[in-house]
Formats: C-alpha cells, structure tokens, sequence
C-alpha cells in the first residue's frame, strides 16, 4: 500500500543541495526545487530517510516529511492547487454534478 508524502526541505550548503535534489526525484514529483510531492511503500520511504539522513547535516539541514495519508484514500485529495497542476500530479479522480 502507498502513502502520499509531501517532502520538503532547507539545505545549508549548495553542493548538498544539488545532491538532494538528484536523490528526490527517484522518489517522487518536483513541485518546487525543495518540494516534491512523493507516493511511497513503507520500504521505499525507509530507503529515502536512510538516503537523505546520510546526505545531510543535521545541525545544518532539515527535512520535512508530511503524511498525507494513504493514496487511494484521502491522501490523492489532501493536497490542491491554485493555478497550473504541477506535471505529473494530474487530477485522478473526476466529479460530475447531476443535477
């Protein structure tokens, strides 16, 4: 079962920075450069905290890791959008009004 993240994160130094970058985009969708809205197993989301804990510096850096729930669930409508839809985060479910 996935769970949709949203990660977020503030890197000190630039080289770090890059680096993280590069590591996030294997477990997700960039929104921003330091927001990526990620669907994960609980193995997948072990591997991404292992990786990035290594990456960083923890008196320096920090990253955010919001459970927004289970992605057949509640977790695909947690989030909205006000202008353009980031690619790769289309709308998956459609509502019709009858009325």
């Amino acid at each position: 079962m996935r769970t949709f993240y949203l990660v977020t994160y503030d890197i000190s130094d630039p080289k770090r920075l890059r680096r993280v970058h590069r590591a996030m985009r294997g477990f997700g969708d960039a929104l921003q450069y330091s927001v990526f809205a990620c669907r994960l197993s609980p193995g997948e989301l072990i591997v991404m905290k292992e990786k990035l804990g290594i990456m960083i510096h923890s008196r320096e850096d920090s990253v955010l890791i919001a459970n927004l729930g289970i992605v057949d669930g509640r977790g695909g409508r947690a989030v909205s959008y006000l202008g353009r839809r980031p690619v790769g985060l289309e709308q998956q479910d459609r509502l019709a009004v009858i009325v």
